[in-house]
């Protein structure tokens, strides 16, 4: 029993994780990989059986991370994003859902040929376009804010609504069934409206609470997060246990109440969630898929393909189109969001437990809506995560897909070195509080922003154009720390890098904690007036090309950068007056020398070579 249980947490636990490293890696979608790991786990090889390992606290279990992954999603849904996202969220909410529903319901029926009570549940499931498929699609995706906030809002606040409505159908054909359908006017309205009140309370509520007690100190920090998730699988249980599928909607109203009453110390969770998030995803999809029986895949027919295609290439695009016409969206986002509509774990958890209990009630065909429903699962999470960031591209809904360098402090030696980057064809952002100091940048044609990036607006705006790497080159060297401490966590801790806070402040146990500050730029010497000193006497950055490796600075070539003596010493080692900042691989990465590089990149023939080289003999005469 330790042994299959060890083995089950080895398949679903290294198995998920490195499914997600290997997208990441190789930039595939990830949820396409844990699918197939599932199927591979369970049909495949019937090496895992998680209900019946389980039991019966199985789908109890399931429901708790989706909880988890809506509350994480209702973290992400700020009333500005919705505002800025406009009319095309509203219409995708409220009017595509029964619109889709009722198509979805038709193609059942008249394609797939499934009785009529099947066919108003399948229709309902499918309506769900998960949290769980299409954040991590929007992770890797690099879309235009706009439409982002299309799919992230879409997803979110009808995963809740589409489980809630699941269930209703399914209450009214049992009920239909024993015909009693006089009792839908007289119990199921008055108790869905009910439930949807007390959903909505219970999450606001506790958001109200947190912030009640958090501005009165009266939370201790290191209980903070604890109370949170607490409070978030709370209100799922105690809704859930009222009306199925009320959960979901009080554990999403409570992550948007926390996100949109600005409560303080919200970015630690954020960090946590995010990746708790991630563990969850690849577990669940994994245990989910592995869950499948071989019969109802056997299940599978000409019939249902036929189906899942009509509701790929007729349902979805049509629901779309009639919901959005004479709104503001573009024909491209209209297209766009029309094709991508993948479905995730709350459509497969309501598949499995609907399905059987319509089953149950005498329904003719109920034995294929889990099957159907996994086909259309299965088809969308393949064909819209290998398509989504192609069709992006071409509908130009995307921003640029070559590595991004953003630079925080704009000042003459910064703005040379992102004239150069610019002119080379590589995407960079200058960015400053100051417009005096981007003037110069603008007048080049060099992409800038005005932001405080220690600000929400700040962030916000960054997010709307976001960078891969980043240099802070300002002349405060504490300030550099925290901006590369906060956003460290977005872009990587080995992509944010500063120039030299001085050498004394980089020993290792009394000098600046490396949690707090970026990546040196180049070597402990380089610091600010190193570099601003250097450009006062000519000193330029130039790109050149690779053919072998560029000379570099060793650390012990400089003494004190306080002077222009010094300056020259630091930069004048004897094997090229050149001070070699990064290489560019087009296409591929920015690679930032630092002395904190355990390995140091080498260039190869074809990269660009960004250095900072003294006046030639006739310029310094």
């Amino acid at each position: 029993m330790q042994d299959n249980l060890a083995i089950g947490i080895l398949c679903v636990l290294g198995g998920g994780i490195g499914a997600q490293w290997i997208a990441w890696r190789f930039r595939l979608p990830a949820i396409v990989l844990l699918f197939a790991l599932g199927l591979l786990y369970g049909p495949g090889t019937r090496l895992l059986h998680p209900s019946a390992a389980i039991g019966r606290y199985f789908h109890p279990m399931v429901s708790l991370a989706v909880a988890f992954i809506v509350f994480e999603g209702g973290l992400a849904l700020d009333f500005r994003q919705w505002r800025a996202a406009g009319e095309g969220v509203l219409r995708l909410t409220v009017v595509a859902l029964p619109i889709n529903w009722v198509l979805g319901a038709l193609a059942a029926h008249f394609v797939g040929h499934l009785h009529w009570g099947a066919s108003w549940l399948f229709g309902a499931i499918i309506v769900v376009t998960g949290p769980t498929v299409v954040l991590p699609l929007l992770r890797h995706a690099k879309l235009r804010p706009r439409v982002a906030a299309f799919l992230r809002w879409e997803a979110i606040l009808n995963d809740p609504v589409g489980a809630i409505l699941a269930t209703l159908v399914l209450e009214f054909l049992v009920i239909q069934g024993n015909r009693h359908s006089g009792m839908f006017m007289v119990e199921i309205v008055p108790h869905l409206l009910f439930s949807t009140m007390m959903a909505l309370g219970c999450g606001v509520f506790p958001a109200v609470l947190v912030r009640f007690l958090t501005v009165r100190d009266l939370i201790p920090e290191i209980l903070r997060i604890p109370i949170i998730l607490t409070l978030a699988m709370s209100v799922f249980a105690i809704c859930n246990f009222i009306m199925e599928g009320a959960g979901l909607m009080a554990a999403t109203v409570f992550g948007i109440a926390l996100t949109n009453m600005r409560v303080t110390g919200m970015s630690e969770l954020r960090r946590i969630k995010e990746s708790l998030g991630v563990l969850v995803v690849s577990c669940l999809f994994v245990l989910l898929t592995a869950d499948l029986h071989r019969d109802v895949l056997e299940r599978l027919s000409l019939p249902i393909l036929a189906m899942t295609l009509t509701v790929l290439f007729v349902v979805r695009p049509v629901g779309i189109l009639l919901s959005t016409m004479r709104s503001n969206l573009s024909w491209q986002e209209r297209l766009f969001v029309g094709w991508i509509a993948p479905r995730g774990i709350v459509a497969a958890a309501v598949a499995g437990v609907a399905g059987l209990q319509l089953q149950e009630a005498g329904y003719p065909s109920a034995d294929l809506v889990t099957p159907a429903v996994f086909a259309v699962i299965a088809t969308t999470m393949i064909l819209h995560g290998f398509s989504l960031r192609p069709l992006a591209r071409t509908l130009r809904l995307t921003l640029s897909d070559e590595p991004t360098l953003a630079i925080v402090g704009a000042n003459s030696w910064s703005t040379d070195l992102a004239g150069v980057l610019h002119r080379l064809g590589v995407p960079v952002l200058l960015i400053d509080t100051y417009a005096g100091a981007l003037s110069p940048a603008m007048r080049a044609g060099i992409p800038t922003l005005r932001a405080e990036l220690l600000s929400e607006e700040g962030i916000e705006m960054l997010e709307e154009r976001p960078a891969d790497y980043l240099i802070a080159a300002t002349p405060d060297a504490i300030y550099n720390g925290l901006v590369c401490a906060r956003l460290a966590p977005d872009f990587g801790r080995q992509r944010v890098f500063q120039v030299s806070p001085g050498v004394a402040r980089l020993d290792q146990y009394r000098g600046l904690s490396r949690d707090s500050r970026g990546k040196v730029l180049g070597e402990p010497t380089w610091n600010f007036t190193l570099f601003d000193t250097l450009y006062e006497r000519g000193w330029r950055f130039r790109a050149t090309p690779a053919t072998a490796p560029a000379p570099g600075i060793s650390p012990s070539s400089a003494s004190s950068p306080s002077s222009s003596s010094a300056a020259t010493r630091a930069a004048t080692p004897g094997d090229g007056n050149r001070l070699t900042i990064m290489t560019v691989r087009k296409g591929t990465a920015i690679l930032i020398r630092s002395v904190e590089d355990e390995i140091p990149a080498a260039p190869t023939p074809g990269d660009m070579i960004i250095a900072m080289e003294s006046p030639a003999p006739a310029e310094s005469s």
